[in-house]
């Protein structure tokens, strides 16, 4: 029986008669996840999962609780949907009273690297290799740390909890609920991992700007001089395979903050989406799959075990989950300087953004609210094909605040350090999905490297004509006519006309941030 007390104790102890495993070793999880048949092991002996219907996110079915202290603060609407107080007890009522007597596990951690910022986490999860999960993709504490951790938010990832929309207040049975008062995150309903990862960022990302740090959904590696450079994208846009190089150290993939110290990871795990994954052209990643790692969605040979990536007929959102240290050479913990280059990845659908443009300023904070890229197949429910989205400051999903305060904290300290910034096109070239080619991995990694050591900088560049990017003439290991869109379509007034129109499409979007200054207004593409 659970009594009105237990819901106003202290919101990170657990009330249960149930079996609870604390804090436990990977290969004690993998054991206990095999003999409750939860997955199986691939050949390289990662632990294989799958999460029935739902293989990604479900936006529509996340809120946050509308309270006194933060009813002010987040940007209310779509993506932050409110739900009362009330409904939210409701709920965790609910969710306590699933927890008697059943089986539970539990990760005791932190979110951020840097021991300034970082956020003391406990995830109690129904599954255990949930619990792995989380185990690997967040920062593991040292024997001294866990001794002395005392969680300050709490995760309930309940995946057979499921809301009644009736009388809950949900739009559906699926729900992922932060309240900020109770420092509780609230999951039910799905099976897919990454919902409590990304419950985590949304979180930091309320908290830490108040701190006056920049959170930031982008990867992040150094070179051996310690030279930082920074990749902001959506899924699917090359964030992990693009930071993951071997003459550089990996500070981290996903989740990064940028104090007046630098740049620091949220994380101590890479969550690499693995469609097409190959050995050849991602061997990092692709070592990185072994004992201890999460496949999620991976399909395997009933025979041998081994994985095909390029089968995506569970879903194009095919995930591996691996400790951080698992890439060769990584920074442990994830710490670095202030970067010097900053990459913005898009997936251009239409096919007619440069391969490589670098922005100025004012360029760099438009198109870092406009977020534009191409949502790839499988990364949330009902995806398909390509579908060319805007999400501000490259992650809208996980922002409670307006955008306009992450992107004038970008602006300023971009001006602060002197950052280069660079917008990479990982997305079509020769003409729009269904006609031209997915740009080739081998030129966007020269590219980038030619970003990142200074040398395109002693290319000549030119103004895209609707656009307004300056763009290289010549990058070492990349063809000249790939540089420049326009060359690579066989019908030009195609490629003009797709032009303009993907032009359009930003400005129609950018009146979306009217507080924007005149001079990040004027630096977004020409219409007329």
């Amino acid at each position: 029986m659970i009594h009105e007390r237990d819901v106003m104790q202290a919101p990170h102890s657990l009330v249960t008669t149930g079996t609870v495993h604390l804090n436990l070793s990977a290969d004690e999880l993998v054991r206990l996840a095999l003999s409750r048949r939860e997955g199986v092991l691939s050949s390289a002996q990662a632990f294989r999962a799958t999460t029935g219907k739902f293989t990604g996110r479900s936006p529509k079915d996340k809120y946050i609780v509308r309270e006194a202290s933060v009813s002010e603060h987040v940007a209310w609407g779509p993506v932050n949907q409110p739900i009362s107080e009330a409904q939210f007890d409701s709920l965790y009522r609910k969710a306590l009273q699933y927890m008697q007597d059943r089986e539970l596990f539990v990760f005791d951690g932190f979110a951020g690297a840097d021991d300034e910022y970082r956020l003391p986490i406990r995830v109690v999860n129904e599954y255990a290799w949930h619990n792995l999960f989380v185990r690997q993709l967040f920062i593991r504490p040292d024997a001294a740390e866990l001794a002395a951790h005392r969680p300050q938010f709490t995760v309930y990832a309940l995946p057979g909890l499921k809301a009644d929309p009736a009388s809950d207040g949900t739009q559906s049975e699926t729900f992922i609920i932060i309240s900020f008062e109770r420092q509780i995150v609230l999951i039910g309903g799905t099976e897919y991992a990454g919902e409590m990862k990304k419950s985590i960022f949304s979180v930091l990302n309320y908290l830490l700007p108040m701190r006056g740090v920049l959170p930031m959904h982008c990867s992040a590696n150094a070179g051996a001089d310690g030279d930082v450079a920074l990749f902001f994208g959506l899924s699917g846009t090359g964030k992990t395979t693009l930071s993951a190089d071997p003459e550089r150290s990996l500070i981290g993939d996903d989740e990064h903050g940028w104090s007046k110290r630098g740049v620091f990871n949220f994380e101590g795990g890479c969550y690499a989406k693995c469609i097409g994954l190959s050995e050849a052209k991602e061997p990092q990643i692709w070592n990185a799959i072994r004992f201890g790692s999460v496949l999620e969605n991976v399909v395997l040979d009933p025979t041998t075990g081994e994985a095909d990536y390029n089968d995506g007929s569970l879903t194009e959102n095919t995930r591996a989950a691996y400790p951080v240290d698992y890439i060769p050479g990584a920074l442990i913990p994830g710490i670095g300087g202030h970067p010097k280059v900053i990459i913005f990845l898009t997936a251009d659908a239409s096919g007619v953004l440069p391969p490589i443009a670098r922005l100025t300023k004012e360029q760099a904070m438009y198109h870092f609210l406009s977020g534009y890229t191409s949502k790839l197949a499988g990364t949330e429910r009902g995806v398909t094909e390509p579908e060319s989205t805007f999400s501000a400051c490259f992650g809208s999903p996980f922002l409670p605040l307006r955008p306009s305060v992450y992107a004038d904290m970008l602006g300023r300290k971009i001006e602060e350090h002197r950052v280069r910034v660079y917008l990479v096109n990982t997305g079509w070239s020769g003409g729009p999905y269904g006609v031209g080619q997915r740009m080739k991995l081998a030129y966007t990694r020269a590219m980038v490297t030619a970003a990142i050591n200074g040398s395109i900088e002693r290319s000549a560049f030119s103004a895209d004509p609707v656009f307004g990017l300056a763009v290289p003439e010549a990058v070492e290991g990349v063809p000249s006519e790939v540089l420049q869109p326009s060359r690579t379509w066989a019908d030009h007034a195609a490629y003009d006309a797709k032009a303009r129109e993907l032009a359009e499409r930003f400005s129609r979007n950018f009146e979306k941030f009217p507080d924007a200054p005149e001079a990040v207004r004027k630096a977004g593409p020409r219409t007329e």
